[in-house]
């Protein structure tokens, strides 16, 4: 009865899904093209709001659309390469080289983190070559920029919007800032790490070091499974943690390759 103060489990229903609506309407909505940018900026904004401080969202209201970005995410063909292809393209013979040359001036340090994390030189020196040429390239492309872009862009909008959270709470503490670069997916220093992962494995300090970098690589790996002594070619044991480490196969096993090159005599 209308005026009763009850409702029908029908109506209540509708009341809920009517909610739900609201909700998805108020929401930030994900695009394919830069036209929607700006709005999202101040839909994302909004929402954030609890999440995000005052200065970081400043610094994200001050990002722009990033066309590298999306041309990069575009045209990832090099993962679709046969290994002997994709290690010609990487330069994977100059990898070696340079990586065994950095092992033995730098032997203290591989030491050190081989005795903490258990991952030895040879698969990190890969990792070090094949994302920035051993810090030669790491990008020059507006970090933030970079990371609210794909989180606008409705191909990965969620796995992005975490990463983008992370950036955030990154520019508070103070590692980065509205002026960071680094590459075309919103990756940051020698060895090109997400927001998220370094939130979740950075050791400290800035990963333009190249020690902070490397420490931070093996933190990754053990934290995906890494076991101390035991082999990462595929079908042993520390390939899984190597797997985590890029979603493409080639990727995958040229980190194996080559590491394997470098740690032996």
């Amino acid at each position: 009865m209308i005026g009763s103060g009850k409702r029908t489990p029908w109506l209540a229903a509708a009341f809920v899904a009517l909610a739900g609506l609201a909700g998805r309407a108020d929401a930030a909505q994900c695009g394919n093209s830069a036209g929607g940018f700006e709005a999202w900026k101040r839909d994302f904004s909004e929402e954030a709001r609890g999440r995000a401080s005052a200065a970081s969202l400043a610094a994200l209201m001050g990002t722009s659309y990033s066309t590298a970005t999306i041309s990069a995410d575009r045209g990832q063909k090099s993962f679709k390469l046969s290994l002997d292809q994709f290690l010609a393209k990487r330069g994977g013979n100059t990898i070696v080289s340079r990586g065994r040359a950095l092992k033995a001036q730098n032997a203290a340090l591989f030491d050190a983190i081989e005795q903490r994390y258990g991952v030895p030189p040879g698969p990190l020196l890969a990792i070090w070559g094949m994302e920035t040429g051993f810090g030669a390239v790491k990008g020059n492309v507006n970090t933030l920029s970079a990371v609210a872009t794909l989180a606008y862009d409705c191909r990965r909008s969620a796995y992005f919007t975490d990463q983008l959270y992370a950036a955030l709470t990154l520019v508070d503490r103070g590692v980065l800032n509205a002026s960071t670069r680094g590459a075309a997916h919103g990756e940051v220093g020698h060895t090109q790490f997400l927001p998220k992962n370094v939130l979740n494995y950075g050791v400290g300090g800035s990963l333009d070091n190249s020690s902070n970098a490397l420490n931070s690589t093996a933190n990754f790996l053990k934290g995906h499974g890494w076991r101390a002594g035991a082999g990462y070619q595929p079908g042993e044991p520390n390939f899984a943690a190597i797997q985590g480490w890029n979603a493409a196969s080639v990727y995958q096993q040229a980190i194996a390759l080559l590491g394997r090159r470098i740690d032996g005599p």
